[in-house]
């Protein structure tokens, strides 16, 4: 009865604080613990519809929550009383007593005077800047003007207006690096107007033939400065 009574009480006390929906939800515990409170003065009997069932259900977990909130309400009554004696304390702000002063362990190490220089010199010698291995890359350099005068020997071979895949054009290539020159230097030759593409759909075949042009050696020489 005295936590029903408490409950209201505290309801009345922060209604006006309170938004709808959580005012809502303490009536309706209230209302709940009224209902308890009312079970409780009349005489026991025995249940006999679903709802006298549902109002025990609620009853058990009201119980479990009473429970609950006075256990906090005993922790609460608990810190009150420390913060209460803890206003009374005051600390002394003076220094260390003379008897406490040797109540410290002696350090103790577990080694020599040399092996701790050997600690010392290992913790404060300064640590290498971490580096990436590099010797295991293999880059081969590929020169341009020289994959231009390649090609250019294979289209001549097939004359002009010949036309060759670029798979064809790069079928003696032994690395990947070289296929790649090989390509640039295609796009040199076409920029040159030495060959001419052609390729039937997107991403389909690459065909390139000789347009009978041959570009000059200082154009390729700049392509590969470039």
């Amino acid at each position: 009865h005295q936590v029903t009574d408490e409950f209201i009480a505290y309801t009345k006390a922060i209604g006006p604080q309170l938004g709808l929906e959580e005012t809502t939800s303490f009536l309706v515990v209230a209302a709940t613990l009224l209902d308890l409170k009312a079970a409780r003065l009349l005489p026991a009997g025995e249940v006999h519809d679903e709802e006298d069932l549902a109002l025990l259900e609620v009853r058990d977990l009201l119980f479990a929550r009473l429970l609950q909130y006075r256990a906090f309400k005993h922790v609460a009554g608990m810190f009150a009383e420390l913060e209460a004696a803890a206003m009374r304390s005051y600390p002394r702000a003076v220094a260390l007593e003379d008897r406490y002063s040797d109540l410290l362990p002696e350090v103790m190490l577990g080694v020599d005077a040399g092996r701790f220089a050997q600690i010392a010199a290992a913790v404060f010698t300064p640590r290498p800047v971490p580096t990436v291995g590099t010797d295991h890359l293999h880059q081969v350099s590929v020169s341009v003007p020289e994959q231009a005068a390649n090609l250019m020997r294979l289209l001549e071979n097939r004359g002009v207006g010949a036309w060759a895949s670029f798979s064809d054009l790069v079928a003696d290539c032994e690395l990947p690096m070289e296929i790649v020159g090989r390509f640039l230097a295609l796009l040199e030759l076409y920029r040159a107007r030495a060959v001419a593409f052609e390729q039937a759909e997107p991403l389909g075949v690459l065909q390139i033939s000789w347009t009978g042009e041959r570009p000059s050696s200082q154009e390729l020489a700049t392509a590969d400065a470039e």
